[in-house]
């Protein structure tokens, strides 16, 4: 019988490489069982079902900040601590935002094609593409994210706005916006960084979306189920909305077909904290969260 704690692992996509020794400090477990005290999980979190078939969790470490895809309310009844991983991923995410507005706007995923593709030398230029600076930009949700976000915005933009369930301190130089679709018909771009959950599913409706309108562009680094998807696709093939920059999906890994043919938006595999260095702070604290639990100590990042 193995000297080590035994953990429930339920990590099967690579998002976290930099856990290949976790198995050297625990008894590493893919199924619930009793016996158990502790849990890891990425963004596959974890449902009811699990935790009950767990008898004896006690705590569970989720490595990434949002937490939706965790019955958190089943963990709360059941007495189970859950944490997560805030701030070590909020640069990372901010960054590609930004690189997100810049890429669509100067249709730089278009233009790669383009000289890969033989067309410059073929054709000639490409079509020009629209200025990414002095424009209206309004973020949805000025948590840590949004507020790091809005901070890189104000280079590039000539206003910035947002939108949070009540005004903040932390916006008092912004401009703020009682509901979204207020929001969207003052801003040109839109950068969407609430967290997901029940609360905020389907927030980025039709009503937002056409507020936006033909010259406007949605980016979306939050969660897939933030904006209702098809509406935002139809909005893009009928070019009611004029552009997109997603790096989040409804039913991820699956992406609507309708999207991939298009060009006035860009694509992307929900990468917003996939770099080395954050992938192994969200690793380390998630592991720092596990040993605090083991030893009895306050954990770190509770939820």
């Amino acid at each position: 019988m193995s000297s080590k704690p035994p953990l429930l692992t339920l990590i099967k996509d690579p998002p976290v490489r930099c856990l290949d020794g976790v198995g050297e400090l625990y008894d590493l477990r893919l199924a619930p069982g009793p016996g158990i005290r502790a849990a890891l999980c990425a963004g596959r979190g974890m449902d009811a079902a699990v935790m009950d078939a767990s008898p004896d969790l006690e705590m569970i470490s989720l490595v990434g900040v949002g937490y939706d895809r965790i019955d958190v309310d089943h963990a709360r009844a059941k007495g189970i601590a859950v944490t997560n991983t805030p701030d070590v991923l909020t640069d990372d995410v901010a960054d590609l935002a930004i690189a997100l507005m810049l890429a669509v706007a100067r249709r730089l995923p278009a233009y790669d094609l383009y000289v890969r593709q033989g067309h410059w030398a073929a054709e000639g230029l490409p079509p020009l593409a629209r200025r990414a600076s002095g424009r209206r930009v309004g973020v949805l949700g000025l948590g840590r994210i949004g507020q790091a976000i809005a901070a890189r915005a104000k280079p590039f933009a000539s206003q910035i706005g947002y939108h949070s369930r009540r005004a903040k301190a932390e916006g008092a130089d912004y401009l703020y916006f009682e509901d979204p679709i207020g929001l969207a018909e003052w801003a040109d771009v839109v950068i969407v960084a609430v967290s997901g959950g029940h609360d905020t599913a389907g927030l980025v409706d039709r009503r937002t979306i056409e507020a936006l309108g033909p010259d406007g562009t949605l980016i979306n680094i939050s969660r897939g189920s933030v904006v209702d998807e098809p509406e935002l696709v139809a909005a893009l093939q009928d070019r009611r909305l004029g552009f997109a920059g997603l790096d989040v999906f409804g039913h991820e890994p699956h992406v609507p077909k309708a999207l991939i043919g298009l060009d006035n938006v860009v694509l992307l595999p929900h990468q917003g904290s996939a770099t080395r260095e954050t992938r192994k702070a969200m690793a380390d604290l998630a592991l720092a969260n596990l040993a605090a639990f083991f030893a009895d100590k306050p954990l770190l990042t509770p939820i």
